[in-house]
């Protein structure tokens, strides 16, 4: 099987149950809903059909909602569509208007604010590029130094500007509210610029009573002087390599993408990978081997999931992108299986270190004995999390009595999130180890697996331990 997990997004391709079950079949173990996308009635849509999904399965999957951010984006293009050449000089106001492409409309309302004379303004992924001249009340004139086609809704970033508005926007906040109603697993927060914002967002969560894990989303300068700050105080970390690029050097981020996943390892916390895994698929049955490559490159960085956007979104090979994803995975892994034998973690918070060297200990033994699967009782998720995070070359069969647990397992590596009853005692958990074990072909009779127990199991039913256990 494959260990690295596949974060799918939703979108008009994959907008009813039997397309998102057949996503879960390929690979899939999260959803992702992008709020810049579609209204509450679409996003709702998307609710109710991956539920319908969900019954159909009896594998875990987990649901993410992606925030907007301060997305700056141009305004209505009328005609759609109208070139920009080398040389034409354009101004951009904030307005709401359709426009011609020579003089278009922003959201922003505090662009001419923030902006300043000499700075370039990149827009729809950097194939425009603009530098502004001059600047007369809230119009900001400016040069076309790289031109293209400009259409309406497309996003503008501000490489050179310190951006004032909030990374959580007030259209934010109410996506929230719904993604608590809605009992989402996962938040994506965008545009982070400092831990401040992850704390905002996780204090409004707690007092909502919403057990929702916070992802960090690397896509700005700032976020990037506060990495290790951002990773600690964040739940999941996501390398959005797509404004990552338009915001910073695009030579620097394949470093970048090397130094968050490094961090995050030695953090205990996942991390995800993102943007133009599988472009050329939206319209291509076959990937082509840069893509390839860029994958297998993810995963030997030790990325956790990669996300798949347009792929699935929109795309015309939705299932077989996510089929893409586990083959190359499942090539890749098993050369690290063979030749990496390196599990380290690092020095995580005091309250996790002693569940971090257990998930080392695990590893060693799994190294030196033939054990073939590593099965954890966790009503936490975080023996799972670091046991992923050892990159051990068994599966990780991890069990909770919280549904809500197993759907943050999702995004662990290696690991097979299952909800069942609290055992009543270690024999019970060993019982229950080995029918699951069997049913889910993860191992058979005469096999040694490796029993983790956590919290209520173990000593005194508070403690941690393991016990290799061979099977009837």
């Amino acid at each position: 099987m494959a260990k690295t997990k596949i974060v799918s997004t939703l979108g008009p391709a994959c907008a009813d149950a039997t397309t998102m079950l057949a996503l879960i079949e390929g690979g899939t173990d999260c959803f992702r809903i992008n709020f810049s996308h579609g209204g509450r009635a679409s996003h709702s849509a998307y609710v109710l059909q991956c539920n319908e999904a969900r019954r159909r399965t009896d594998r875990v999957v987990a649901l993410m909602g992606d925030l907007c951010g301060p997305k700056i984006r141009t305004g209505p293009i009328l005609p759609e569509g109208q070139a920009l050449k080398k040389g034409d000089l354009v101004t951009i106001e904030p307005g709401t208007e359709a426009t011609l492409a020579t003089h278009f409309s922003t959201n922003y309302a505090d662009l001419s604010r923030d902006l300043a004379v000499g700075q370039r303004v990149f827009i729809d992924d950097g194939k425009i590029l603009l530098k502004v001249k001059e600047q007369q009340g809230d119009k900001n004139l400016c040069l076309v130094l790289l031109g293209g086609v400009l259409h309406s809704n497309k996003g503008i970033n501000l490489p050179d500007t310190a951006v004032s508005a909030p990374s959580i926007t007030k259209d934010d906040w109410e996506c929230v509210e719904w993604a608590v109603a809605q009992e989402l697993d996962f938040l994506a927060l965008s545009f982070v610029r400092s831990a401040e914002d992850i704390h905002k967002l996780r204090e409004f969560l707690h007092g909502a009573g919403a057990n929702i894990r916070i992802v960090a989303k690397f896509e700005t300068p700032q976020a990037i002087e506060q990495m290790e700050e951002i990773i600690l105080a964040s739940d999941v970390s996501l390398v959005a390599r797509g404004d990552l690029g338009v915001e910073m050097e695009s030579a620097q981020v394949p470093l970048l993408q090397k130094r968050i996943t490094r961090l995050c390892r030695m953090h205990g916390k996942p991390v995800l990978v993102a943007t133009h895994m599988l472009q050329s698929m939206i319209h291509s049955p076959t990937a082509t081997r840069a893509e390839v490559s860029d994958i297998a490159n993810a995963i030997m960085d030790y990325t956790d999931a990669v996300l798949l956007s347009g792929e699935t979104a929109i795309g015309e090979y939705g299932v077989r992108a996510v089929q893409t994803i586990g083959e190359v995975s499942t090539v890749t892994e098993a050369h690290l299986d063979r030749f990496d034998r390196d599990h380290p973690i690092g020095v995580p918070a005091a309250e996790h270190l002693l569940t971090a060297t257990l998930a080392s200990c695990v590893a060693q033994i799994v190294d030196k004995i033939d054990i073939v699967l590593v099965v954890v009782w966790s009503e936490d998720g975080w023996p799972a999390q670091f046991l992923g995070k050892t990159r051990i070359d068994v599966p990780i069969l991890a069990l909770s009595s919280d549904i809500r647990t197993c759907r943050h397992m999702c995004l662990n590596y290696g690991v097979v999130p299952h909800r069942a009853e609290i055992p009543g005692d270690v024999e019970g958990f060993a019982r229950l180890a080995e029918r699951l074990a069997v049913e889910k072909g993860l191992a058979r009779s005469g096999d040694k697996i490796c029993l983790v127990l956590g919290p209520p199991l173990g000593y005194q039913r508070s403690g941690q331990g393991m016990i290799v256990h061979t099977l009837p």
